[in-house]
């Protein structure tokens, strides 16, 4: 048997089948993990030994998809909307905010305010650079360019950066709201963002011109705690994940928000009731599925009386302006993001207590559990795919 290859082997093939034609083409998605963090039948813990919080490249164009390149080194954290990483187009750099340390003697997570950059390029891949970003961020999103990077801020601003080859600089802070914002997503054509304003309800809209970013006017109504964003690839629609209201003891139902993006204005056409904690929110590139993963009383603690063992994982059909729920399967225990490939043929949801990526498929007009699971060393709570 041929020895395996290195990672930052594997990763420069998969760049380079990037690079090379439409008919090997890497599709990647990077997933960021929280060593620190274990929950344990709904309880936050933190033990020691703690393996270290990590990146990893994943590429779905392969069969089954599996990972391409592991970077240790980095900081990061559960806390906050799945979507707090990023890679850019060219599959060079990625990016990971929500950074976070933990002091064991004082048992207290502590919060920094940096985006880190991770060449992807280099061989090995390794994390670069800290880049000050003003405030601790989560959601992370970037342009089709590959030239912009939005980070959605704890302190009510999104923070602007360029990205030029590998350099990533703060150039401009927006301010949005008075608390918390939390998922952020470019719309297809990059000349506007919505971001979630978690603690303000709502979601407001940016207006976008090369690296200067203005706040619109608009707002889009969403449901309670609006946390994840995704957007279609063919410039019709976004959705928005809403979380509910927090200290619950029984799995109540949530809502997910259909966005109209092909005009402006933006608007809310359908509050889409989804069980409880919809973490993560994904719609197909091709604007036809919904993929909603919810909690579903999986993140409760053993003593509340809505508390499950496994969440749900949940299809939906666009329809005629509409979502139609198609079916559903049982997901992780307090799972996080989700994505879909480029073909929207394969979704890949992150099991945080059971330390995998699952992936499943849409196959014959419905959701389906291929059994796969790629295994992680710690517990995955952060996804993106490239920019489509």
């Amino acid at each position: 048997m041929p020895p395996a290859k290195p990672a930052y082997l594997s990763i420069l093939l998969a760049l380079g089948a990037l690079l090379c034609g439409p008919t090997v083409a890497a599709d990647l998605v990077v997933s960021a993990q929280d060593g620190k963090f274990v929950r344990v039948e709904g309880k936050a813990t933190f033990p020691q030994p703690a393996p270290p919080d990590s990146l990893v490249v994943v590429d779905l164009a392969q069969s089954p998809p599996a990972i391409v390149a592991t970077v240790e080194g980095l900081e990061h954290t559960v806390q906050g909307p799945p979507q707090a990483v990023a890679i850019t187009p060219d599959g060079k750099l990625a990016i990971a905010a929500a950074p976070t340390r933990y002091d064991y003697d004082a048992k207290k997570e502590l919060f920094d305010n940096f985006v880190q950059v991770v060449d992807l390029a280099a061989s090995p891949p390794a994390l670069v650079a800290k880049v000050d970003a003003g405030a601790h961020t989560n959601g992370l999103t970037i342009n089709r360019e590959g030239t912009l990077l939005l980070a959605a801020g704890l302190d009510g601003t999104v923070k602007v950066f360029t990205i030029e080859n590998k350099t990533v600089k703060l150039v401009d802070s927006v301010k949005v709201g008075e608390k918390r914002l939390s998922g952020i997503s470019f719309m297809h054509d990059g000349k506007s963002a919505i971001v979630s304003m978690r603690d303000e309800s709502g979601a407001a809209v940016l207006d976008i011109e090369g690296s200067s970013v203005k706040l619109s006017k608009e707002r889009i109504a969403t449901g309670v705690n609006p946390y994840a964003i995704d957007v279609s690839s063919d410039g019709k629609w976004a959705v928005i994940g809403n979380t509910g209201i927090g200290g619950r003891i029984v799995a109540d139902a949530d809502v997910v928000t259909l966005v109209d993006v092909s005009a402006r204005p933006f608007r809310a056409v359908q509050q889409i009731s989804v069980p409880s904690s919809p973490e993560g929110v994904a719609i197909s590139p091709d604007g036809k599925w919904i993929v909603v993963q919810s909690m579903a009383g999986s993140n409760l603690t053993a003593s509340d009386p809505g508390r499950s063992k496994l969440g749900k994982v949940v299809l939906y059909a666009i329809k005629n302006g509409q979502a139609v729920r198609v079916n559903e399967l049982p997901g992780g225990e307090a799972a996080q993001g989700v994505v879909f490939s480029k073909d929207s043929k394969t979704v890949v949801v992150q099991f945080d207590v059971e330390r995998a990526l699952a992936v499943y498929a849409v196959k014959n007009g419905k959701l389906v559990d291929t059994g796969t699971r790629i295994k992680l060393a710690a517990g995955p709570v952060s996804i993106r795919s490239m920019p489509r």
